[in-house]
């Protein structure tokens, strides 16, 4: 499948956020989203997702318009910077609730088990993160939208978690920002970079340099 985002218009006030903005992501492929703090990029998601208005934006599915909310839909998951599992909530409720194996996540990361009974306030910050991501790709959804997954990661689950990722597009969509750009780079087959309000397709890595969201030589 093939969804597309264009001709975002945004603004907060009078403020505009974003403008004439592009994205597309499709089956098959990890389409990763760069940008500085406060470019938008955690906006245009949300956009994507369908969960903030905007006064002008045209969502395509497979070249088709696409006109309510793709969360309404089904078809996309969102996973945003805050939890969203309740604290109170065992491990084993939780994946039963979204519909997700529990006994599938712990043989991936065998460090759960046994822990199936334990609340999610009881788990530290990067393990109830990695918790939330698993669930979210691991969703019915065909498109996967991906808001700063990495931080609060260990660098092992960041590496599991970018195989995992290499194996689900094969069936699904998927759509990653992250301030930490080395993995966006390692995990991307296609690349956005969000800069004054507009999305540039990176061809190159050098392209990061001359646009001046990496320092000349950075890449070196």
């Amino acid at each position: 499948m093939k969804f597309e985002i264009d001709n975002i218009e945004l603004y907060f006030g009078n403020r505009q956020i974003l403008h004439g903005v592009y994205l597309k992501a499709e089956t098959g492929k990890i389409t990763g989203v760069l940008g500085a703090n406060g470019s938008g990029k955690s906006s245009l998601l949300k956009l994507f997702f369908g969960s903030l208005n905007s006064t002008h934006k045209l969502v395509r599915i497979d070249n088709n318009p696409y006109l309510k909310p793709l969360f309404k839909s089904g078809l996309a998951k969102y996973l945003a910077q805050q939890s969203f599992i309740p604290p109170e909530m065992k491990l084993k409720t939780g994946f039963h609730f979204f519909k997700v194996s529990l006994k599938k996540f712990t043989h991936i990361f065998p460090e759960f088990k046994n822990t199936e009974k334990h609340r999610i306030k009881e788990f530290s910050s990067g393990q109830r993160r990695l918790i939330e991501i698993y669930i979210c790709i691991n969703s019915r959804a065909k498109l996967i939208l991906l808001d700063e997954p990495f931080s609060h990661l260990s660098p092992s689950y960041i590496e599991k978690i970018k195989e995992l990722l290499q194996k689900l597009k094969k069936e699904k969509a998927i759509v990653i920002t992250d301030h930490m750009y080395k993995h966006i780079l390692d995990a991307s087959d296609e690349l956005y970079l969000l800069k004054n309000g507009c999305s540039k397709l990176i061809k190159k890595k050098s392209d990061l340099e001359d646009y001046r969201y990496l320092n000349p030589k950075t890449l070196q």
